[in-house]
């Protein structure tokens, strides 16, 4: 049966995680996964909270600027 594109990555991705773990001890692994830290908001939702937050408090400015010389 043929492999998929997205089983040849995952394939692929496993490959180069099981090289980097060739010759090292269980105490080396151990210590590379703590240094791993991941956000617990991804990137995209992070950024649209930015868009949310700093749009309002730019579109505040702009309207006091422009109503409030009346």
């Amino acid at each position: 049966m043929a492999q998929t594109p997205q089983q040849r990555r995952a394939n692929a991705k496993f490959v180069k995680e099981q090289e980097a773990r060739r010759g090292k001890s269980s105490e080396e692994l151990k210590k590379r996964n703590k240094e791993v830290v991941k956000s617990p908001i991804s990137p995209v939702w992070l950024g649209l909270l930015a868009f949310v937050v700093f749009g309002g408090i730019i579109f505040e400015v702009l309207s006091r600027i422009i109503f409030g010389s009346r």
